[in-house]
């Protein structure tokens, strides 16, 4: 029987919009350290948007339809039964379109109707796993072999970790969480933890792991994102962190830029960096702060792993 670590080893890799734009160094730290731990990523040729927010908030079904495209991809083209979305926006998406295909006769209807004229194969549910890049390293390599490929290490950097909210909720379209066991923990996530603890970090408790940092507003209601990403600093903060580790594109650029945008709008500064937690297990593992795109953040933490030796 195929163990999940044989089945993580080479994935379809579905980067999304966000990570070939703003999200820059998520991108780029994700396949440093594939490298690095001899994980093999097949990127999805001629891949779409998963429908994102805007789609969806329009006419949901067509977003199923989005996502499922990507997922027919990855089975007929890409030829893997495994995808792997770093991004919480593109793996709450492709989830929903799996939960939407197996459960409404209405998304089927629409995806067969589309997928026919754009003559491709229609997806159907269950064909291919949906995964994110946490369950692709905590499963692909584990924490037993991941320790082995630390060499500086983290030493004793205190972070917060920041899972954001659609990496859990709805938790009807996750039905891999919440079983016990190693599966991962919809109401306290844990597998960030896992593998920075690993690395050598400190894990504060932190009560707002997937607190909203109102992503979906930033544009609609500029000052009550700013409001709830200040919230979530300054409990990070409080809880003595120095680095927010983040797993989302979307909240990941909504801590940097609301940061700024507190200080200036509301006169509240905030000191704690924030940092992908790829770009993290790259530093741990010994790879330079220009190799895991540290430079392209928003959030400058050079000196800070300068500091704490670190690189």
């Amino acid at each position: 029987m195929q163990t999940r670590k044989d089945k993580y080893k080479q994935v379809a890799y579905y980067p999304g919009c966000a990570l070939e734009g703003t999200a820059q160094p998520y991108n780029t730290s994700t396949k440093a350290i594939a490298k690095e731990l001899q994980l093999e990523l097949k990127e999805i040729d001629n891949w779409n948007c998963c429908g994102a927010m805007e789609v969806k908030n329009i006419d949901p079904e067509i977003q199923t339809y989005l996502s499922s495209r990507v997922l027919s991809l990855a089975k007929n083209e890409t030829k893997q039964d495994v995808v792997m979305a770093p991004c919480n926006g593109c793996y709450h998406n492709l989830k929903k379109a799996e939960y939407d295909l197996e459960n409404k006769q209405k998304s089927r209807d629409v995806v067969e109707k589309i997928s026919k004229k754009a003559e491709h194969p229609v997806y159907e549910a269950g064909e291919v796993e949906t995964i994110h890049a946490l369950d692709w390293i905590k499963f692909g390599i584990g924490e037993d072999e991941l320790r082995q490929k630390i060499k500086g290490g983290l030493k004793g950097l205190k972070i917060a970790n920041y899972y954001g909210c659609m990496y859990t909720r709805p938790r009807h379209i996750f039905p891999e969480k919440d079983q016990g066991g190693n599966s991962e923990s919809t109401s306290k996530p844990h597998y960030m933890d896992d593998l920075l603890e690993v690395a050598g970090a400190e894990n504060v408790e932190f009560a707002m792991k997937t607190a909203c940092c109102g992503g979906a507003h930033t544009l609609s209601d500029s000052d009550m994102s700013t409001k709830l990403v200040l919230n979530i600093l300054q409990a990070a903060e409080a809880a003595g962190a120095e680095v927010i580790a983040t797993e989302c594109p979307t909240c990941h650029s909504g801590l940097e830029m609301h940061q700024i945008r507190a200080l200036k709008k509301l006169s509240k500064q905030t000191n704690v960096k924030v940092i992908y937690f790829t770009q993290l297990l790259g530093l741990a593992m010994g790879l330079g702060p220009r190799e895991v795109g540290l430079h392209e953040n928003v959030s400058d933490s050079v000196n800070l792993m300068f500091d704490k030796g670190i690189v």
